[in-house]
Parts: C-alpha cells; sequence; structure tokens
C-alpha cells in the first residue's frame, strides 16, 4: 500500500479574479527582503558617492525650483521659506513618482524572472513599494533638518500636530502609486507604447499636484482640476503639518482616502487577472 505523499508547496492556477492569497504573499517575506536589498545595492553598487545621491537629487532639484518658480516666475509660498517649501513638494513627489514609474514597467524589467522560477507576482510591486520608501526616508531625514533650521534658527515656519500623519499620508501615496502603476503595467505588457505615454504623463501630472506652487495661487475656474487630484490633499496636510501654512481641509483627506482604494483594488483585479498570462505577450 502506497503511502500518501503530503506537499508542503502546492502551485495551482487561480480559479477566480478575486482569489488573490495574501498569506501566500507573507510566506514568501524572506524573498520581498532579499528583492528590497538587491534594488537597493545593486543601483549605487558602482557609484562614487552611493547613497549620498539619495541626498545631492533633492537639493539640486530644490534649488532650482527656487530659481526658476521662485525668483523667476515669482509664484507664491504662502509666504514660507522656499528652500523648505520647494523641498517639502520635491521629498513626497519623488517618492511617488519613483514608485509610480517602476511598478508601470514591473512585468517587462522582471519578465525573464518571471519565466523561470514561481513566486507570487505581487512580491515583485511591493518590493518596488518597500525599496521606494528606504530612498524616502534619508530624503526625509534632510527635510526634517531644514524644518528644524527654520523653525529654531530663523523661527519662520511653525509645525503642529499634524505632522503625525505622516505614516498615513505615505501609505496613501504608496498605495495610489502601486495601484496606478499596477494598471499600466498591466496594460504595458499588451501595449509597450504606453511607457513613452507614462514618462510624459508623469510629468504633467506633477503639474496638477501641488508640488511647486500653492492651491491658493491657482486661479478659482482651474481649481477644481487640482482638487479632483487625489494627490492635492496629501501634498496640503503634509505642508501644513511640518511647515504650518496652508489652507489644508481635513475633509478632503476622506475622498483621497476612498479614491485611493478604489484605484488599489482595480490596480490588483486588474494585476491579478493579466499575471496568468503575460509570459505570452510580454
Amino acid at each position: 500500500m502506497k503511502e500518501q505523499q503530503i506537499w508542503t508547496e502546492e502551485i495551482k492556477s487561480q480559479n477566480t479574479l478575486f482569489s488573490i492569497n495574501l498569506k501566500e504573499v507573507w510566506h514568501y517575506r524572506d524573498l520581498l527582503l532579499m528583492l528590497v536589498k538587491r534594488d537597493y545595492v545593486t543601483f549605487y553598487k558602482q557609484t562614487i558617492l552611493g547613497p549620498i545621491w539619495f541626498f545631492v537629487q533633492p537639493i539640486f532639484t530644490t534649488v532650482i525650483y527656487v530659481i526658476l518658480f521662485g525668483q523667476v516666475a515669482k509664484l507664491s509660498t504662502d509666504g514660507l521659506p522656499q528652500m523648505a517649501f520647494y523641498l517639502s513638494g520635491v521629498t513626497i513627489w519623488s517618492y511617488f513618482s519613483d514608485v509610480l514609474n517602476k511598478t508601470a514597467t514591473v512585468f517587462q524589467s522582471n519578465a525573464s524572472i518571471f519565466g523561470k522560477v514561481y513566486f507570487p507576482r505581487l512580491i515583485m510591486p511591493l518590493s518596488i513599494v518597500i525599496s521606494g520608501l528606504m530612498k524616502f526616508l534619508i530624503q526625509f531625514t534632510l527635510f526634517v533638518c531644514v524644518v528644524l533650521y527654520f523653525t529654531f534658527i530663523k523661527e519662520s515656519i511653525h509645525p503642529n500636530f499634524w505632522i503625525l500623519a505622516t505614516p498615513f499620508l505615505l501609505f496613501l501615496m504608496a498605495a495610489f502609486a502601486l495601484g496606478l502603476g499596477m494598471i499600466f503595467s498591466s496594460m504595458t505588457t499588451k501595449y509597450k507604447d504606453l511607457n513613452m505615454l507614462l514618462s510624459f504623463g508623469v510629468q504633467l501630472f506633477m503639474y496638477v499636484t501641488p508640488v511647486v506652487y500653492t492651491v491658493t495661487s491657482i486661479p478659482s475656474q482651474y481649481k477644481f482640476i487640482v482638487r479632483f487630484n487625489p494627490l492635492t490633499s496629501i501634498f496640503e496636510c503634509f505642508r501644513y503639518g511640518y511647515l504650518g501654512a496652508g489652507h489644508f481641509q481635513p475633509l478632503t483627506l476622506v475622498y483621497s482616502a476612498i479614491s485611493i482604494f478604489v484605484l488599489l483594488a482595480v490596480g490588483v483585479l486588474i494585476f491579478n487577472k493579466v499575471e496568468k498570462s503575460f509570459m505570452d505577450t510580454v
């Protein structure tokens, strides 16, 4: 009589669109951490400055914004120091755009890995979110130093208790970038020219997000466009908490949260559907 074999792992095709096995994703958490380490090490392994680039990039970008938008265009910053104002926008926008761009090409960038070994495909976009968070934390440290300088030395800004909402704001941004990125990644497996549209679209999207301007400086007939953007309340809350100025309305975060969670759910479902057959089209 043959003994019945007991399998420790069973790989099978998913039956329905909604069968998302989060328990399996948790089971592969070691792989998730390994991918995060890989992204961090390989990107800066052969660079001279290494992680210092995390500081150089936002500093140079902020200086350019101060010159172009602050000195030349003379856009209002609600009386806030220009360096602190533009750095706040650069810091969180950099995280969002980085996660979105990388998630949108996750199928094409990792096709060789997907075709050789099995693991929950959702691991890959999650690793992008976490590795991007590491970069954000380094740049966020720079931003905090600038905030402390203008708070205690210059006494020109006044942070408040809304800084405690930072983890929630990061979660919303990550969820938005993840959901939108997975939708684009699912579409680019079949329509590869969408990659060029995405890179151009992200740049345009920055200008309907209050990264380099305040919402109050926008003409009233165009404010609804910026208000429709789920990122607007996130940026306003972030600036209001750390810089102590602006016209942030807490209820707008409710709209952002609902919109982002709906988009994330749609993105995960589409990603779940495409992952079964994307190797045939990528």
